[in-house]
């Protein structure tokens, strides 16, 4: 049977099927969750986890990403507003480092200047209490981070 109708792309030039994406907003306390959709078009708050102990972290995240069924794994990198890069940006390398060891996923480092400054005006802005603000502030960074990300990425 032929359609009367095309539908503008040739047989084969079909764009890649998108995928998940988990964002990490690193910090030496907790890291900030968030994970795309699965067109890889919109970022989602995921929650938060404890930085420490080291190991339990790195477990959790595989079982994360296996889990989530995560394709790529984005790392927020803090620069100085000059846009050079500081210590904590040395952690956040050696931590995605640490990470790329125990997944099979590629993982891409991002930049996170002002996300978590972001995610506290998101939060004030919509009334939230102090106390839940800190529960949430880190999973709305790595949110805004992925968000960002994608933005770029779907251009």
């Amino acid at each position: 049977m032929r359609f009367p109708f095309t539908i503008g792309l040739a047989a084969g030039n079909l764009a890649p099927a998108a995928m998940r994406i988990l964002a990490i907003d690193y910090g030496t306390k907790r890291l900030g969750l968030a994970l795309s959709d699965e067109t890889g078009t919109i970022a989602q708050p995921l929650g938060f986890l404890s930085a420490q102990p080291a190991s339990k972290l790195l477990d959790l995240l595989k079982k994360t990403v296996a889990d989530r069924k995560a394709e790529e794994i984005v790392v927020g990198i803090p620069r100085n507003m000059n846009g050079s890069y500081g210590p904590a940006a040395d952690q956040a390398r050696d931590f995605a480092a640490a990470l790329q060891q125990l997944v099979t996923v590629p993982i891409k480092t991002w930049d996170e200047r002002l996300t978590t400054v972001q995610a506290n005006r998101f939060l004030i802005e919509t009334g939230m209490r102090r106390e839940k603000r800190r529960e949430r502030v880190d999973q709305t960074a790595a949110a805004i981070l992925l968000q960002s990300y994608l933005d770029r990425a779907n251009r």
